[in-house]
């Protein structure tokens, strides 16, 4: 695992590919070198997991004609190795990354469609025309920021340091005028966009090829064909030997593994796994000074105890939010109104003090095992689902966030037409012609998993130099989990049905008979009045602020906030908590915008009962 940068065609110096690589040392503090030559260069900071003592970057064909620098891991690199030794190749080491320039010299731009892992890969093909490509693995587990301007290409796997390298320490960076709607419509902006103008992610599965005659052409790999479900074997058991199988690849690495137990389903059977396929698993898990709504580590300590792991009970002073944030905006390089940042960044710092560098999660299991409420209600709607479901993933319901813009933001928005509405739109065209579960299943995998969660979780947990590896996001699990029968996913209102019976004797009937609950801070609580959160979203929401920002209406905000200190709501809170992440990342990162000139036109819709309390507060 490491983090990488680089550029091609451009004129960044040596000094400038280190002083970016710095920014994202944290991530890589084992080895940081670059390597550059006309036109381009590379820069990698690494976290030593395979051969510690090798893996030196930018990897090398030989004589310099191909050169890779690479963030992730591939599982596959002992059987590519050997295919590529009988082609000829030789190795210096036994690195998993090693293998990526010789892959390329026989496989070309189809190369990455040859790995199974996680990865963002930047290589150099100097062998005729100058040629840069980029590529990233089919989940989105490791992201690559990138600017293109037509001519030039920058490129970083954290966004501060692309900031550096693009030399905004001059000039302040932009806002990409449409990114408040669309973080507040679905808490981070989905698709290739950033909150910063000119700044894109490479989408999931994609290879970019860029060289001066051909320009930039991004290439979406074909997907691998979905795994079949075995005839004459119970979906549980399917699921579960895939789980194990791929637990078992993943706790492979020549450093100390450990397991994340938040307490529900998901972690709790891969924390299970982990301790039956190896000795003296540590897990660890994160609660909250104090006496809390939704603790769950007593659930976690019961899954410990009957796995037999070594456990590690995490505890946070809410006394410490104010202190904790600004960095997690930083690391993050753009909000994200999921309250579960906060609890994320200082669970993997325990996991570092601890000596660990690699930990495995239930990330995404809730996505390819149709786990959420908001697709359960969707499923079983008899009418119209859409609106609905939209309202669901937003942190503030499309009216009630227009009532809180500015007068010249609100016409901005309305001119272009709300992010809620694009999602909508691509919802009902998919519908029109396909199950509505595989419609949801798909959207929840293929948009929202790689922007609002597995981006957080690979910033947050690098922040503090933790490789997390996912077992949901394997292909043999992913795939398995969407070829199931509807019924195997969701019955009866109740998601992850094969999940479940996989986990039969293995978790506590606790664990198992729970209702499902978001691992995540309490923030109705937290931000009740007199709370030091409470007095610091007072501080970062204040009229004056708002009215430097421009995009915001101060006297709606302060109306929010009056409201969730007189009459504590979920919505209320999470409404404060977004509006806060972004004041904290617009602050953090000093971001100027083009103000729009539009006239204000009215807005219209149905109104749900969120929508209708935060109305009544932004009116």
């Amino acid at each position: 695992m490491c983090r990488i940068h680089g550029h091609f065609d451009a004129d960044a110096s040596p000094h400038e590919l280190r002083a970016a690589g710095a920014l994202q040392r944290h991530g890589g503090p084992d080895d940081s070198r670059v390597a550059s030559g006309p036109r381009w260069g590379l820069g990698s900071q690494r976290l030593a997991i395979t051969d510690p003592d090798g893996g030196r970057q930018p990897y090398d064909l030989g004589g310099g004609r191909i050169r890779a620098v690479f963030n992730g891991e591939i599982y596959n690199h002992a059987d590519l190795r050997t295919r590529l030794e009988g082609r000829g190749h030789h190795f210096p080491d036994q690195c998993d990354g090693a293998v990526l320039p010789a892959l390329y010299e026989v496989y070309g731009a189809a190369f990455a469609e040859q790995l199974d892992g996680m990865f963002a890969i930047a290589l150099v093909d100097l062998r005729a025309e100058p040629t840069m490509v980029l590529a990233t693995d089919d989940a989105g587990m490791k992201p690559i920021y990138y600017h293109w301007d037509g001519r030039q290409l920058r490129f970083a796997s954290e966004l501060p340091a692309l900031l550096a390298l693009l030399g905004l320490g001059k000039d302040k960076p932009r806002l990409w005028e449409p990114a408040l709607d669309s973080y507040l419509a679905t808490k981070t902006p989905f698709g290739e966009e950033t909150f910063f103008e000119g700044v894109r992610v490479l989408p999931p599965g994609t290879t970019a090829l860029c060289s001066r005659s051909g320009g930039l052409r991004l290439h979406r790999r074909e997907p691998e064909p979905r795994a079949a479900a075995a005839d004459g074997q119970e979906p549980g058991e399917q699921v579960r030997e895939a789980l194990t199988s791929e637990v078992g690849r993943l706790l492979s690495a020549d450093a100390e593994v450990c397991a994340i137990t938040s307490g529900g389903l998901d972690s709790s059977l891969v924390t299970a796994l982990m301790a039956r396929q190896k000795a003296d698993v540590h897990s660890f898990n994160i609660a909250y000074t104090g006496t809390w709504p939704h603790d769950e580590r007593h659930f976690a300590l019961e899954v410990a105890q009957r796995a037999g792991t070594v456990h590690h009970q995490v505890e946070l002073d809410i006394a410490d939010f104010p202190e904790l944030l600004p960095p997690v905006a930083w690391h993050l390089g753009q909000p994200n109104a999921d309250p579960i940042t906060l609890s994320t960044y200082a669970l993997f710092e325990a996991v570092h003090r601890a000596g660990f560098k690699v930990a495995l999660t239930g990330d995404a299991a809730d996505e390819v095992f149709a786990g959420y409420g908001r697709v359960h209600a969707a499923v079983a709607a008899p009418g119209p689902w859409i609106p609905a479901y939209v309202d669901a993933l937003a942190a503030i319901p499309k009216e009630a966030r227009e009532r809180l813009y500015s007068r010249e933001y609100r016409a901005f928005v309305a001119a272009r037409g709300s992010a809620s509405d694009a999602i909508a739109e691509r919802l009902r065209a998919d519908a029109a012609h396909r199950p509505r579960l595989d419609v949801l299943s798909d959207f929840e995998t293929e948009v929202r998993l790689p922007a609002y969660h597995l981006r957080r979780v690979d910033h947050l947990s690098m922040a503090h130099a933790v490789e997390v590896r996912l077992p949901f996001c394997q292909r043999s699990v992913s795939g398995l989990a969407r070829a199931l029968p509807a019924e195997q996913r969701l019955r009866d209102g109740r998601g992850k049905v094969a999940l479940y019976e996989a986990a039969r004797g293995l978790l506590p009937r606790s664990v198992l008979e729970r209702p499902k609950q978001p691992f995540t801070l309490p923030i109705t609580a937290m931000l009740a009045a007199g709370t030091p959160l409470a007095a610091y979203a007072q501080e970062m929401l204040s009229p004056a602020r708002l009215r430097a920002g421009g995009l915001l209406d101060p006297d709606a905000v302060y109306r929010l906030l009056s409201a969730q200190r007189a009459r504590p709501a979920d919505c209320l809170a999470l409404a404060v908590w977004s509006l806060l992440m972004f004041e904290l990342w617009r602050e953090e990162f000093a971001v100027t915008r083009t103000r729009a000139r539009t006239e204000v036109t009215g807005t219209t819709g149905a109104t749900g009962t969120r929508d209708r309390v935060l109305l009544e507060v932004a009116s």
